[in-house]
């Protein structure tokens, strides 16, 4: 059984602070299995944005870990990672939206392998 999509995102957050990364939650989606996107702004006009793996990448005997992959290899323009974000919440309105800020484009997610 997964975490509740809430407590992770605090503690998410609460990671990144620990780091001196600012993070927000910018929309608030399903307390307890809401999909989770990461945009991380990279102040440079760009931004990576991180999106679920998929259930096929997860390992059977690590169930409870939440894995991203990221949506391209290199920073794109903050405009096209706005306009998929726009995309996930019409297809899911009960995803979530965490963003956050660092020059160095750091993430702190555990990323899928593949």
């Amino acid at each position: 059984m997964r975490i509740k999509s809430s407590i992770w995102v605090a503690a998410y957050l609460r990671r990144c602070q620990g780091a001196g990364v600012f993070g927000a939650v910018r929309r608030r989606g399903a307390e307890e299995a809401g999909a989770v996107f990461v945009k991380v702004a990279t102040l440079d006009g760009n931004a990576m944005l991180y999106v679920p793996a998929p259930q096929t990448v997860y390992d059977d005997s690590r169930p409870v870990d939440r894995l991203f992959t990221p949506l391209s290899p290199q920073p794109v323009p903050e405009q096209a990672v706005e306009e998929r974000l726009a995309k996930e919440i019409r297809f899911d309105p009960d995803a979530w939206i965490v963003e956050t800020e660092d020059k160095a484009g750091r993430h702190f997610l555990d990323l899928a392998k593949g």
